[in-house]
């Protein structure tokens, strides 16, 4: 079987959380790039309402509740990640500001013009960038702003392998210029934009990646599927090595006009 003859939607969920609830982080980033893109907002303060979508174990959870006041509700589709989320918020004494709650992104029960920041970091995807920016800006209120990190292509055109790849996982990735008028034309004006460094992979969230894999090829020695799934992740730090200057997570801030 080829590498290229699966895309991390072919396999199971339950592998996938299991996977990934190893990892610090579920995706590249780092916290100086949360902190940098905290930078751009104001106006936050002890009543402000946040929201974190996709947040997974949290570990942009923690750097946001660490970094802002106010209250932060962090969401996330799979308990096991929300029980390791809550679990590090009780250890630093924070549960009185940040609260993990299993729920989806296209299911958000807030009210009309309440939040004051929605964050996704890494995650918009599984909603996709321009169904995420029409239907949350619903909940933020006028002046709330948006913070999201997205694949973005840097460059028009793209090697027929990392094109085929990316367009198999995430169809809707573009080019920074079309991302930024996805958002203003879901009513907001763009803030700011900045290309997440090569650390933010690479040592972040590739290398911490070998030890979690080797665990996880140990547990289900003989399992075709679990092998096919690392095969899968392996062959992701492999392409973005090689193909690096062509994409890479942008960090996109908007503010509701």
């Amino acid at each position: 079987m080829s590498e290229n003859e699966h895309n991390i939607h072919d396999f199971d969920v339950a592998m996938i959380c299991e996977y990934f609830s190893g990892l610090d982080r579920q995706g590249p980033g780092s916290n100086e790039a949360t902190i940098k893109a905290l930078s751009f907002i104001d106006n936050l303060n002890e009543k402000s309402k946040i929201v974190d979508l996709g947040c997974g174990t949290g570990k942009q959870t923690i750097v946001l509740a660490q970094n802002t006041p106010g209250n932060i509700t962090a969401i996330d589709l799979f308990p096991d990640f929300i029980d390791k989320l809550n679990d590090n918020v009780q250890k630093l004494n924070l549960q009185s500001r940040v609260k993990g709650v299993v729920g989806s992104m296209d299911k958000l029960d807030f009210e009309l013009n309440e939040l004051d920041l929605i964050w996704s970091e890494g995650a918009i995807y599984n909603i996709g960038f321009e169904k995420g920016m029409n239907y949350w800006n619903r909940f933020l209120k006028k002046g709330g702003y948006v913070a999201v990190t997205e694949a973005s292509w840097f460059t028009e055109e793209q090697p027929q392998e990392i094109f085929d790849f990316w367009n198999e996982a995430y169809p809707e990735i573009d080019t920074i210029p079309v991302k930024i008028a996805q958002m203003q034309k879901a009513g907001y004006a763009v803030v700011a934009s900045f290309i997440l460094p090569e650390i933010c992979w690479t040592e972040n969230f590739f290398k911490p990646a070998i030890e979690v894999q080797k665990a996880f090829l140990n547990k289900y020695k003989g399992n075709k599927t679990a092998e096919e799934f690392i095969k899968y992740e392996r062959h992701h730090a492999l392409l973005y090595d090689k193909y690096k200057d062509y994409y890479g997570y942008i960090f996109y801030i908007g503010k509701k006009i």
